[in-house]
């Protein structure tokens, strides 16, 4: 979203890492500036934080950043992209951080702890194992872009209170159809970086790193993808680079339900952001081995 903080994951990780968050069009999108704001009251939704290895030696991993949005979905489950959870190194470790500041924290610790990803990554995180979809990078019809983190739900609890989002029913976007997505309020959630501003370098995407959220309108509706209009002046935020895996919640019947995640949109992150159906039968397949289902 936009007015994040000042995290650039461009200039800051590794470029395996960078090929994996900023891939066709704007995989790992963000929140953008315009019509966003800080979202401190959304404690479900976190960040994704990796430690990989950078000198050779997968044993030690020596980089540690944030790297995607995404949501608890309940008590021990994070759910977030597969774009976010593959393709890095030998030995990669993720956590799950519910910080609202995940960037500030990292650089606090990095000052108190430096030279040691483990102890950074342990004061914004708590650690956990990612599952991928297998099925993942798929095809442009289900690209099975979907993964969890499982993490101990008591180390969770010491640390942050939060109530774990509300999933769909199944086909809950096709029973809304069109019309009835369209008079439907849609709100997008996470901590990546603003839209593209041109520079003597050529567009840039500054901020990231802090929890925000932005109103999103329908677009359109296929078997596995909701895209969702970020048009500023129809009062509109948007997704951006980093918030990749996080939610889109739709407010449906009076309930706040986390219909599906973002994953792709428009490079310069003014238009579109392209999300992943949680209601459709892909994404139920796969997170029915983790949590329960309405």
């Amino acid at each position: 979203m936009n007015q994040l903080s000042h995290f650039s994951r461009a200039g800051t990780v590794t470029a395996a890492a960078t090929a994996l968050v900023l891939t066709a069009a704007a995989s790992a999108s963000a929140i953008n500036s315009y019509n966003a704001e800080p979202a401190p009251e959304r404690t479900e939704v976190g960040a994704l934080v990796a430690q990989w290895d950078n000198d050779g030696d997968p044993a030690t991993p020596d980089r540690v950043a944030w790297v995607c949005s995404g949501t608890m979905v309940d008590t021990d489950t994070f759910l977030t992209a597969a774009h976010c959870t593959t393709g890095w190194p030998e030995g990669v470790r993720f956590s799950v951080s519910l910080d609202q500041d995940v960037q500030g924290g990292l650089d606090t610790a990095a000052e108190q702890h430096a030279g040691d990803p483990a102890a950074i990554a342990g004061a914004v995180g708590v650690e956990g194992t990612a599952h991928s979809e297998p099925g993942y990078p798929g095809t442009a019809a289900d690209s099975h872009d979907i993964a969890v983190v499982e993490v101990p739900a008591a180390e969770m609890a010491q640390r942050w209170s939060f109530t774990p989002a509300t999933l769909p029913s199944a086909g809950l976007l096709d029973e809304l159809g069109p019309q009835g997505l369209n008079a439907t309020d849609f709100v997008v959630a996470g901590y990546g970086t603003q839209e593209a501003q041109r520079g003597p370098g050529g567009h840039t995407h500054p901020g990231g790193g802090v929890r925000m959220k932005a109103p999103v309108g329908f677009n359109a509706l296929n078997k596995t993808w909701v895209r969702l209009a970020m048009t500023e002046p129809r009062g509109n935020g948007g997704a951006c680079y980093g918030d990749s895996g996080g939610p889109n919640f739709a407010f449906i019947g009076g309930e706040r339900v986390l219909v599906s995640t973002t994953i792709t949109g428009d490079a310069p992150c003014y238009a579109t952001n392209v999300t992943y159906r949680l209601d459709a039968p892909t994404a139920r397949a796969f997170l029915g081995e983790f949590v329960t289902l309405p």
